[in-house]
């Protein structure tokens, strides 16, 4: 039985209905807080209502109180996969409180409920971010790069995460595994994304604002890649001294993203072709916490668990088009 947390997300909703096709039997853990539309979220975990092996809680995650209630509900849990977080980088600029409490506090919080389990723990998969590779200048983007020059709030605690997790892993010998995951798009994707926001605003005839003049490349990585990359990632149990593994702990930390950076400019293109609509631009300077590019070196994980993305934004884009129009009635 899988504990996963932020079920009610993006990704964490995806992730829990790969897993139940599966066969597996999940507990969905979620506090469906206001950072973005609840009526989504609560649309998303109301099509799992009802699915065998499905359980969902709602709880916070920084509450180690609920989670030992949960764990003990559900005593036949014995992987993780911890997915909740507070996301966003241009929040993290006005509500940096949340990221403490949830990435954070919600974490630590975690991995006390990882520890308290013991041998009952056979691995702990968590989410970390193309974000803390910060101000890296090197392409494409890898693990061994140096990630100490955070450009957010936001950045500053996955990577806080990452050592976190490091330092248990070392500690307590828990199987750990974080996934860097590159701006993820696709159904049920969240509206403060880029491909929503301009996917919304054309279909109302609004403006697209384009920051830096549109001079930005991105990882665009497609909902069911991420997600066959996390169960991927969910088989590979690592063991102390294992290839790629940090120091003498059984932790490692893989990139997962569609291994090409495509420009800002392109991605418009599509959703313009999608929706058969011409976005009308209003230009803006570069947002603090923003970065130039990211590209994911994702060798690693093709080499331990065969992650093998195969969905271009031409075939991304049309998909969630037609998922936002059946969504929105139009």
């Amino acid at each position: 039985m899988i504990l996963l947390t932020g079920a009610a997300g993006f990704i964490g909703f995806h992730t829990a209905k790969a897993l139940l096709d599966a066969g597996q039997e999940v507990v969905g853990v979620d506090n469906l807080n206001d950072y973005y539309d609840v009526a989504l979220k609560k649309a998303r975990i109301h099509t799992l209502d009802g699915r065998d092996g499905w359980h969902f809680v709602k709880a916070d995650i920084a509450d180690e109180r609920a989670l030992r209630m949960v764990l003990a509900e559900y005593p036949q849990i014995d992987r993780i996969v911890h997915l909740a977080a507070q996301a966003g980088v241009r929040y993290s600029l006005t509500q940096p409180y949340a990221y403490g409490h949830s990435n954070l506090d919600g974490h630590l919080t975690m991995l006390e409920v990882a520890r308290h389990m013991g041998d009952g723990l056979r691995h702990f998969v968590y989410a970390s971010s193309s974000s803390v590779y910060g101000g890296n200048t090197k392409l494409p983007f890898s693990v061994g790069d140096q990630v100490d020059t955070p450009l957010s709030l936001y950045a500053a605690t996955k990577r806080a995460a990452e050592l976190l997790t490091q330092s248990y892993a070392h500690l307590y010998r828990i199987p750990a595994t974080g996934l860097r995951f590159f701006t993820v798009y696709g159904p049920w994707g969240r509206p403060d994304m880029a491909v929503y926001s301009f996917t919304e605003a054309m279909a109302r005839g609004q403006p697209i604002t384009v920051y830096n003049d549109g001079h930005m490349k991105r990882d665009f990585t497609y909902i069911d890649d991420i997600v066959a990359g996390i169960l991927g990632a969910l088989e590979a149990v690592p063991k102390a001294g294992d290839r790629y593994c940090i120091g003498d702990a059984p932790h490692r930390i893989f990139n997962l993203g569609n291994n090409r950076s495509e420009a800002l400019a392109d991605l418009i293109a599509s959703i313009e072709a999608a929706l058969g609509i011409d976005a009308d631009r209003v230009f803006a300077p570069l947002q603090p916490g923003d970065v130039l590019e990211t590209y994911a070196d994702i060798g690693p994980a093709r080499e331990v668990f065969g992650f093998s993305p195969a969905t271009p934004i031409s075939q991304g884009i049309p998909l969630f088009v037609a998922w936002y129009r059946a969504y929105r009635g139009l």
